[in-house]
């Protein structure tokens, strides 16, 4: 499981021209689900996002996790992050769950966020069209895999 973590002032999801989810500040966390993937992984990455010590504390040193700041988090899946990329230029995408696997993984990923974090977890809707906005903080981009645990 791939995710990149942005710390936000504030994002949204839109899917035909509908505001589907929004959250001020926090993360906007994107996910890449594989078919090797587990609820290890789910475990995992949930513990270290909640945990994550990004935002900014009295000194303005990055300090404090989400929950620390009561922030929000909004995610959206995003099969494009486990692209293929090494022969020519139309990246494949084989590498990426199919729905029947992902699906799953995905809402139980949103769900144990949610558990962590005590509030709702707003989200995108898995496989649609979505248009992400977002005001990148810092800006502060992570990203962190399962499989690769640096």
């Amino acid at each position: 499981m791939r995710v990149v973590i942005q710390r936000v002032s504030e994002a949204s999801v839109t899917i035909d021209q509908q505001k589907v989810a929004e959250i001020a500040k926090g993360l906007l966390v994107l996910v890449g689900i594989v078919p090797e993937d587990t609820y290890e992984d789910i475990e995992w990455l949930c513990q270290k996002i909640i945990k994550l010590r990004i935002f900014g504390d009295e000194k303005g040193l990055m300090n404090l996790s989400l929950q620390d700041i009561d922030g929000e988090i909004i995610v959206v899946s995003q099969f494009t992050l486990h692209a293929l990329t090494k022969k020519g230029n139309r990246p494949s995408y084989i590498k990426a769950a199919r729905p029947e696997t992902a699906i799953p993984l995905y809402e139980s990923f949103k769900k144990r966020l949610q558990e962590l974090l005590s509030k709702e977890v707003k989200s995108g809707e898995f496989g649609a069209d979505m248009k992400v906005a977002l005001i990148n903080d810092g800006p502060v981009t992570i990203t962190i895999d399962s499989h690769n645990k640096e």
